[in-house]
Parts: C-alpha cells; structure tokens; sequence
C-alpha cells in the first residue's frame, strides 16, 4: 500500500504541479475542443490523451524511446499552440466535425507522455519491476486530469453564469490566452534549443 500511495501520490502532484502548467494548460484547452461542454466526447477525448501518453511513459521509462528533454519540452508547448489554435479555428463547427480532434489528442498524449517520463525515470533509478509503479504513477495523472478537468468545467460554468457570457465567448477567451502564452513557450524553447 506505501508504494501504491508512493508512486500514485507522485503521479497526481506531477500533473497538479503548478510548475508543471504546460501540462494543466493543455488539458484544460481539451474541454474546450467542442462547441458546448459534452461529457461524453471529453471523456473520450481524456482517455485518447491518456492512451498517447501511457504508451510513450512505458516505452520511455524502459529506454526504448529516448529523446532528449529540450526537444520534448518544444514539442509539449507546440501541441498546446495547436490545440488552442483548433479551438479558436473551430468555434463555429458542430463537434461532430471535430472527430479528427480525437486521434491529434492521443498523438499529443504520446508528447505529453515523454515529458512525464522524465520524473518517474529519476525516481525508479534501477529498480528491476517498474510494471507497478508505472501503473500507480498513472492512475495519479490520470486522477490529476480528472480535477483539472472538472475545475475548468466548474470555472467555466460559474463564468458563463456570472458574466452572462456564452460557452464560445469563453472558449475563445481562454484559447486565445493559452495561444498567446504557449506561443511565447514555443520562442523561449525553440531558442533554448540553440544554446
């Protein structure tokens, strides 16, 4: 049980770390991939993004793909631009014309994941099984999605009700911040690269 808790406590603070924003901005913006809050396609969509990024955490921790960290860090910031760029591109479309939206998410997980490897690759050292703790650090991001998740949907929700703004006025706000922001992300790191 104190491993459980170990590596599942390690995963959930990973992804809630505020250090770590790239990682909250990018699953936040998934909320907004469609023309309305629809519980099932977000759900679907978080578990494309956890599929992507479970796949690349084990074949990272395992040294079957390395990339170096800098190139990683470029890349989580260039997915979060795109995702916020698809968001304010498709604020008119009806969701059912976003389906695409779904197989860019686990690709981008496949990103995200690589960055996530980084940590549970220090903590484990050399230990023999890493099945376990994998699993557990995990299900702690994937719990840590679940919160950032129903925060923005609550955030947004209050927002849509006390500013007596609609869902797309909100979508388009946040996205076009995230843009911005990620885009001075994708200069620092891209500069990053040649020093």
């Amino acid at each position: 049980m104190i491993d459980f808790w170990l590596w599942f406590s390690t995963g959930l603070t990973h992804i809630l770390d505020l250090n770590g924003y790239d990682h909250i901005l990018f699953v936040s913006l998934l909320v907004f991939c469609f023309k309305s809050i629809q519980f099932k396609q977000l759900f679907i969509l978080i578990s494309a993004f956890t599929i992507g990024h479970t796949i690349t955490l084990a074949l990272s921790t395992y040294n079957i793909v390395i990339i170096p960290q800098i190139q990683i860090e470029l890349l989580i910031s260039l997915s979060i631009l795109i995702t916020a760029l698809i968001n304010i591109i498709n604020i008119n479309k009806e969701p059912k014309s976003n389906y695409y939206i779904f197989g860019l998410t686990a690709l981008f997980g496949l990103i995200h994941g690589l960055g996530f490897s980084y940590l549970l690759k220090n903590m484990l050292g050399k230990e023999e099984n890493i099945i376990l703790p994998l699993l557990y650090f995990n299900l702690g991001l994937e719990v840590g999605q679940i919160l950032i998740v129903s925060v923005i949907i609550l955030l947004t929700m209050l927002l849509t009700k006390l500013l007596k703004q609609s869902f797309k006025s909100i979508k388009i706000t946040i996205s076009t911040f995230v843009a911005l922001l990620s885009l001075y992300l994708v200069i620092c790191r891209s500069l990053d690269l040649f020093n």
